[in-house]
């Protein structure tokens, strides 16, 4: 499994896992959890794809797209401060230049090698450490994104506590909650410790 950052500039060289992407996105958003979103030709995407993204997609060896997540400048347009303010206490986002939104991240979680009873799936982990490498490798320092409370939970089992910036409310058939992770040696250390953990269970 190799953890690639994809521009969604790059149409030609990464095309196909741009492509897959968008397949597991559908599959995961629409057929899984049963999302309100617009899928055609069995592909999810939405307006914050054209703000030109960067992806992080967890890349099999068959160049299939097993996890993946968008990210976009939080001081630009983002899905929690244009479309989910209701998450924020404030109603707005206090975004800043060392801040970025991550969305519509997701794991084929049927890739059965990838999780053992009881512990979190190796991909998620991986995502999760290719996030924190990237945003610190471009300046940033904190990570916020809209998610749910099971999702929460993951996060927080990984190493990574999100700090919440409002109350859980419904947002269709879900539970959400907007927060704010620390991209930082410190959080990519303790993910990288329960990697470890992972390969020795």
């Amino acid at each position: 499994m190799e953890i690639l950052d994809v521009p969604a500039a790059g149409h030609g060289e990464f095309a196909d896992l741009i492509d897959s992407m968008h397949r597991l996105r559908a599959r995961v958003f629409g057929d899984r959890l049963g999302w309100d979103v617009d899928i055609r030709d069995g592909r999810e995407t939405d307006a914050y794809d054209q703000f030109n993204p960067t992806y992080i997609l967890a890349v099999t060896a068959t160049r299939a797209v097993a996890g993946c997540a968008r990210l976009l400048p939080a001081t630009g347009p983002t899905m929690l401060a244009n479309t989910f303010p209701q998450l924020l206490s404030s109603r707005r986002l206090d975004a800043h230049a060392g801040m970025v939104e991550s969305s519509r991240f997701c794991v084929d979680t049927a890739l059965d090698k990838g999780r053992t009873q009881g512990l979190l799936h190796r991909t998620t982990l991986k995502m999760f450490a290719g996030i924190i490498e990237w945003s610190m490798a471009n300046g940033y320092r904190e990570v916020v994104a809209a998610t749910d409370l099971r999702f929460e939970r993951i996060l927080k089992r990984a190493g990574w506590p999100m700090r919440r910036l409002g109350r859980p409310c419904s947002i269709g058939n879900t539970m959400a909650v907007a927060g704010v992770l620390s991209a930082d040696v410190a959080s990519l250390t303790r993910i990288r410790a329960v990697i470890n953990n992972r390969r020795k269970a």
